[in-house]
């Protein structure tokens, strides 16, 4: 059984997007917290494109929780920080790919700018089993 599900009451309204409003985890025995993954590829390299970069930090991401033996279904919550003036949809579309239809709690916050220039998002999660 996995120690996560969707809290869906029905009083509220449904998600504005494609995750959940909330994730309870109960009897996890292994959590993964992450700090912001950033969009530096293996190589050292960040690309310029908004989609490019996501999908490394997603790779990023994917690489953390295959070394402590996790899956994205582990994923309980989703923190994005993206600077302004971006489509937005394409970067929804690779995290709903990375997570293979998982949903997880998700917040998506503008920030006027990241640690770097160049980086244009970074993503934080955390995992549980």
């Amino acid at each position: 059984m996995h120690p996560s599900r969707p809290v869906k009451p029905a009083s509220i309204s449904a998600p504005a997007a494609n995750y959940a409003h909330a994730i309870c985890t109960e009897n996890a025995s292994v959590w993964l917290h992450t700090s912001g993954v950033v969009p530096i590829d293996p190589q050292g390299s960040v690309p310029t494109d908004l989609v490019a970069q996501a999908e490394v930090i997603w790779a990023n991401i994917s690489a953390l929780l295959d070394d402590v033996d996790m899956v994205p279904a582990h994923v309980v919550s989703i923190t994005t920080y993206v600077t302004p003036g971006h489509d937005l949809g394409p970067v929804m579309q690779v995290r709903d790919r990375a997570l293979e239809g998982h949903l997880a709690a998700s917040t998506l916050v503008v920030v006027p700018e990241l640690a770097r220039p160049e980086w244009l998002m970074e993503i934080a999660v955390v995992a549980a089993r």
